[in-house]
C-alpha cells in the first residue's frame, strides 16, 4: 500500500510515464500551490492541462473535476495492486467530465429534491446546502469505479490533441564542439 502522502505523487509520475510511453512529452509541475499536475503540448502549440487524481480505496473523493477547454482529468486506481502491477487510468476530457459530473448531480436530486447542486462555471459540481467546515457550500463529488468504467485507458483523448513526438534526428557527427 502506498503512503497517503506520496500518494498523488505516485500517480502524477505513473501518468507522465503512461503518456511518455506513448511519445507524448508530458511535464510535471511542482509545488503544493499548483493549479495543474502535468503539462503537455497541443498540435496547434498550446499548452494542455492534465489533472491527475489518484486513490487505493473504494472511491476518489471530492473530485473537482477539469474546467472547460484543453484540458483532461485522469482519474488512477491503485486500489488491490500489487508493487508488481500496474495501477488501472481512467481518461476524461473536459465534456466527459461534465457528463460524470452532470449524472451525480442529477442522481443527487434524485435522492434529495428540495436541494438545487449545479455545475460552476468550473464544471465543479456545487452543492449550496451541504456546507463545509469553513460555512461555504461543498465542491465537488466522490466518484466511483463504475461511473467511469467506460473512460478505463482511453489514452487516445489526450493522444488525439496532443503532438506526438517523432524519432529524433541523430546528432550530426560533423558539428564542431
Amino acid at each position: 500500500m502506498i503512503e497517503k502522502s506520496i500518494l498523488g505523487v505516485a500517480g502524477e509520475f505513473a501518468v507522465a510515464a503512461e503518456l511518455c510511453r506513448r511519445n507524448v512529452y508530458a511535464q510535471l509541475t511542482l509545488g503544493n500551490q499548483k493549479r495543474v499536475d502535468l503539462l503537455t503540448m497541443s498540435r496547434e502549440g498550446r499548452l494542455l492541462r492534465v489533472e491527475v487524481k489518484t486513490k487505493q480505496g473504494p472511491s476518489w473523493p471530492s473530485i473537482k473535476g477539469v474546467g472547460a477547454g484543453e484540458g483532461f482529468l485522469v482519474l488512477v486506481d491503485f486500489a488491490g495492486v500489487r508493487d508488481t502491477e500496474r495501477a488501472a487510468f481512467f481518461v476524461l476530457s473536459a465534456d466527459d467530465w461534465r457528463t460524470v459530473a452532470t449524472r451525480h448531480i442529477e442522481e443527487y436530486r434524485q435522492n434529495h429534491p428540495d436541494r438545487t447542486p449545479y455545475l460552476d462555471q468550473e464544471n465543479c459540481p456545487v452543492f449550496p446546502e451541504e456546507l463545509n467546515a469553513r460555512g461555504k457550500p461543498f465542491r465537488g463529488c466522490s466518484v466511483r469505479v463504475p461511473a467511469i468504467e467506460s473512460y478505463r485507458e482511453a489514452w487516445s483523448k489526450i493522444l488525439d490533441a496532443s503532438e506526438r513526438i517523432t524519432d529524433a534526428e541523430p546528432p550530426d557527427s560533423t558539428s564542431e564542439q
